[in-house]
């Protein structure tokens, strides 16, 4: 018997492997860039008030910088809060967090709906833009 002629068409290369000890790179933060570092700079500095019913008295007195309010706030109080702030020209920044991650980033062991900021104190986080 005559050998079998090789095909033209040539064998698939072999992938080179990954080795599986390499983990894909993450950009990271510097210190003062993430809104968890900035808020917690405000609860050692700053003035603030935490919950629903002492943000409305701050808001409607006109106190109020900026509102922080947690990802699972229901919506009715939501946007109240908003309405108070587009009244008072207070800044508002929806955290992507629910209320325990938030109250959990100002330093509590509980949940927390909605901050207030009144003195930021040392911390840039009303005069620069958040993520």
């Amino acid at each position: 018997m005559a050998p079998k002629a090789e095909s033209a068409v040539p064998a698939a290369t072999p992938v080179a492997a990954v080795p599986s000890n390499v983990a894909a790179k993450k950009v990271k933060k510097t210190a003062g860039e993430t809104i968890n570092s900035r808020l917690a700079l405000v609860m050692k500095s700053g003035k603030y008030t935490l919950g629903y019913k002492s943000t409305l008295k701050t808001i409607r007195s006109g106190k109020a910088k900026l509102l922080l309010i947690a990802g699972n706030c229901p919506p009715l109080r939501k946007s109240e809060l908003e309405y108070y702030a587009m009244l008072s020209k207070t800044a508002v920044h929806h955290y992507t967090g629910n209320n325990i991650d938030l109250g959990t980033a100002c330093g509590k062991y509980f949940r927390v709906g909605v901050i207030s900021i009144i003195d930021a104190g040392d911390s840039d986080i009303i005069s620069r833009p958040l993520e």
